[in-house]
């Protein structure tokens, strides 16, 4: 059962505390997905690692760069990284999704389409939140009174 009344704050040393632990976590799935990546890439496909892999390869480590600077950057600032629906949630994902993707991508090259998920989400997340908001939105409701005042208005001007 849920506790009842107002959910806790938490102070900010437990925060910098939470984000050390969550920063150090994902440096860890960073680092095995890594490790386990390049090493079977050199030891099982050493004779098939060309320009392709090379390049993803580029691509995957800018963007778990990317990812983990901006989350430390958040950090530094005293923002909670475990907020949920922040944006920290988001840079989590995207360092998931990329170790999930390069980690299946040694059984095939068609897995590395999985990353096409991540503009998908973002995409989505924009028209949800910004886009559809915005374009859909229907005109405010005016009363009637307000509607002839504005008509005698107009008719006033138009003279």
């Amino acid at each position: 059962m849920p506790p009842k009344g107002k959910q806790g704050t938490k102070g900010q040393k437990q925060i910098e505390v939470e984000n050390k632990s969550t920063m150090q976590f994902y440096m860890y799935i960073i680092l095995c997905a890594i490790a386990i990546f390049y090493g079977a890439q050199i030891i099982l496909f050493s004779d098939t690692f060309t320009t392709f892999y090379i390049v993803l390869s580029m691509l995957v480590l800018c963007v778990y760069g990317g990812c983990y600077k901006f989350m430390s950057s958040m950090a530094g600032g005293g923002i909670d990284l475990n907020m949920e629906a922040g944006m920290a949630e988001h840079a989590k994902d995207v360092i998931l999704l990329t170790a999930i993707v390069q980690i299946l991508a040694l059984i095939s090259n068609y897995f590395w389409l999985l990353w096409l998920v991540a503009p998908g989400r973002a995409f989505y997340i924009l028209w949800v939140n910004i886009l559809s908001p915005w374009i859909f939105a229907e005109a405010p409701e005016v009363d009637d009174k307000k509607q002839k005042k504005m008509e005698r208005k107009m008719k006033r001007q138009q003279r």
